[in-house]
């Protein structure tokens, strides 16, 4: 009886420290999001005195002031940052899942060679083929353009090997084969039984895609030279960068306060999926 009564108290306390360092993690990964709120609402003068941890009174003065800034076109720079990142997710999570179950499904000679070649691209940074994008991207005349943003999402190696190694876990040959002998053809099937089983997976990568494109500055700094294509990094990076006399921080910190909502809205659409995908696994295993 005591050894039990010893074992229940460990494992009482070992949930204990668990919860206590989990809501630890989870405090020092919000605070700096509340301080980015409370930042928002605080003009320039009061930034500088220090730090808060209550909200100021100019939230609209702010608000009012960026949107008023003739210098940095804030809607416009989220109706293009919008473009490029939904297009980007939407065309890399679609490919990528089509590229997997090319080399998951068929059986071709150069099924090997042409998996290392796509795994050795993932290897190579964005900065080495940064220089040629450029050269071909201004040789076809899209320079200035949010259509070579989003276009080379196409080609998303990363996504593709996630897509890969959870078809591999989650979509038994069977379905495709049973769908196959009932007479659907092979778009048919990729796009009404394939694509449905990887929800979850699509979700993930839709939400990292998403972010990773709406968060990118490299390529679109290298890419667009006109105010109205520019997306909300650059302008961010614009305002930060303004004369020392007219530098403020509470414009900054509101325009990224702007910048970070539709991300959340977009994980709070697909983050179901990807609580049902943990859910589902689990029942499996």
């Amino acid at each position: 009886m005591n050894h039990q009564e010893n074992y229940r108290v460990r494992i009482f306390l070992a949930r204990v420290v668990s919860y206590v360092f989990l809501a630890v993690l989870s405090i020092l990964c919000l605070f700096f999001f509340y301080l980015l709120l409370v930042n928002s609402t605080r003009s320039n003068f009061e930034i500088q005195k220090g730090f808060s941890a209550l909200p100021g009174q100019s939230f609209a003065a702010n608000f009012k002031n960026v949107l008023a800034n003739a210098n940095i076109p804030v809607f416009s720079g989220i109706k293009n940052s919008l473009i490029v990142s939904g297009l980007t997710a939407a065309l890399s999570v679609y490919f990528s899942v089509l590229t997997a179950y090319g080399i998951y499904a068929y059986d071709f000679k150069l099924k090997k060679i042409a998996y290392i070649f796509i795994m050795l691209i993932m290897m190579m940074p964005t900065q080495v083929s940064a220089l040629g994008f450029l050269r071909l991207i201004t040789d076809i005349h899209l320079k200035d353009s949010l259509v070579a943003l989003y276009l080379p999402g196409i080609a998303a190696p990363v996504v593709f090997f996630f897509m890969k190694q959870y078809m591999e876990a989650s979509l038994p040959m069977e379905i495709v084969e049973a769908a196959r002998i009932d007479g659907s053809g092979e778009f048919q099937t990729f796009n009404h039984i394939v694509l449905p089983i990887m929800k979850p997976a699509l979700a993930v990568q839709a939400i990292f895609t998403f972010v990773t494109a709406w968060n990118n500055y490299f390529l679109p700094a290298l890419v667009i030279d006109s105010t109205k294509h520019k997306t909300l990094p650059i302008l961010i990076a614009q305002l930060r960068s303004a004369d020392f006399l007219k530098f403020d921080m509470g414009q900054v910190y509101m325009i990224i306060a702007i910048a970070i909502m539709p991300v959340i809205i977009v994980y709070l659409f697909l983050s179901k999926f990807i609580v049902r995908g943990v859910t589902l696994g689990s029942v499996k295993g």
